[in-house]
């Protein structure tokens, strides 16, 4: 599976043009222009530009016309088959909020305060229906065989099609990826999910994406045989990819050895060192039992493994009030020796971040904020780059310019990288 170093192609024509081969940026950035990422072909009409993987499937798409929002802004196709526009949201405003300089905008209900009603655009709705009638009724004689191989290839990867390989993802691993870490943003969400632990301990009463599941682990078997499909499906354009998510809400919950073993079996199967892509990720959740149980031998063993990772764990709340109204059966002393956990391991493994989730709504007492302040200044003797914590406002579809206001201040007055955490489903 390794990277041809094939020059970029070109045909034109009166009515489009095709460009094979195409190299987008082998880094993820944070950047307030658009960039392109991975080994791509696109084609471009008077109209529209389209970009597809190296599996012939769409992956992006834009209007060229007056009617559409904004230059800068495109349509995404996930692996789940979910179609997301991504809007610059004023560039600042939403970087501040989300650590990102574009907006997802969602088709599904989901927690964000910002963003507009883009789906509601019949510029963006005329491509999500109609992005294959238009290639396919695009003239395709009079060009050299191999950009009609490639047109020929496009156009056989049919709507139809691309949802039975979404449902075919999600047969690999039992269902949906309902909930992607809020640290997966670091990879545009660009992940593969392999799933080791199903379900989750708490089943809290405020959660709207997690299953009810009773929780188990799964079996090396099961597990290998979700790798050998994932490496089919995912086929050519697995060198695209470079970060793998370990399922579902609790991973953390499954024994050293299968995660490590999860972790080096997966790295060798998808030669994730020969990806295009620069750096190589691993995310995963965990629940605060499982991370207080955690042993230091076991972040020991992670940390030299050839991965960032990323371990978000859901607090929620540093006030026993709160807790017991959001139904989550810890401790607040629980969550304040886990929070110090996070902190010690932050500091000591390089290659190792824990990030904690805390919800808003302005229907939470006065008690849940002053705590969550507690937490996150006074126990933090100085600012941090390292750490990350994320808001998730409790409400979904509910954009509140009184929680976004609460979010701008207890961001200000944190001592940790402060953001909103998105919700986005794979």
């Amino acid at each position: 599976m390794k990277i041809k170093n094939t020059l970029p192609q070109t045909f034109e024509s009166a009515d489009f043009s095709i460009e094979l081969n195409c190299r987008g940026s082998n880094e993820y950035e944070k950047v307030s222009f658009p960039v392109k990422y991975g080994l791509f072909s696109r084609l471009k009409t008077r109209d529209y530009l389209f970009e597809f993987n190296l599996n012939h499937e769409i992956r992006q798409a834009k209007s060229r016309g007056k009617n559409w929002l904004d230059p800068s802004e495109w349509l995404k196709r996930t692996m789940g088959n979910d179609w997301v526009y991504y809007s610059t949201g004023g560039y600042s405003g939403v970087y501040e909020a989300l650590g990102e300089y574009y907006l997802p905008n969602l088709v599904y209900p989901t927690n964000s305060l910002l963003g507009g009603k883009p789906f509601k655009e019949e510029a963006i709705n005329e491509i999500i229906r109609n992005w294959h009638q238009i290639i396919s009724q695009l003239p395709a004689a009079n060009m050299p065989e191999n950009f009609s191989r490639w047109l020929h290839a496009v156009r056989e990867k049919t709507p139809e099609i691309l949802q039975e390989k979404a449902q075919n993802l999600f047969d690999i691993s039992g269902s949906r990826v309902t909930v992607m870490p809020p640290d997966a943003r670091h990879v545009d969400y660009n992940i593969i999910p392999i799933t080791i632990c199903d379900g989750c301990l708490y089943k809290c009463r405020f959660c709207k994406v997690k299953n009810k599941k009773e929780v188990s682990i799964r079996s090396r078997q099961d597990i290998s045989g979700q790798v050998s499909r994932l490496k089919r499906l995912y086929n050519k354009d697995i060198v695209n990819f470079n970060a793998l998510f370990l399922g579902e809400h609790d991973a953390l919950n499954a024994s050293p050895e299968l995660i490590l073993k999860t972790v080096q079996d997966a790295w060798e199967a998808f030669e994730f060192q020969a990806s295009y892509m620069k750096g190589n990720y691993l995310f995963l959740f965990g629940s605060v039992d499982s991370f207080l149980s955690a042993k230091r031998t076991f972040f020991e063993d992670l940390n030299p493994l050839p991965f960032q990772t990323f371990i978000n764990i859901g607090l929620e709340s540093y006030d026993q009030s709160t807790l017991d109204f959001l139904g989550k059966p810890i401790t607040e002393k629980q969550v304040g020796l886990a929070f110090e956990k996070a902190q010690m391991i932050n500091d000591r493994f390089s290659n190792i971040e824990i990030t904690c989730n805390f919800v808003m709504d302005d229907t939470l007492p006065d008690s849940h904020y002053k705590a969550l302040m507690a937490l996150i200044r006074e126990t933090v003797a100085r600012p941090k780059p390292k750490g990350c914590i994320y808001l998730s406002p409790l409400k979904f579809d509910h954009p509140s310019r009184q929680v976004l206001y609460d979010f701008y201040k207890l961001k200000s007055l944190s001592r940790l990288p402060t953001f909103l955490y998105l919700i986005q489903r794979l």
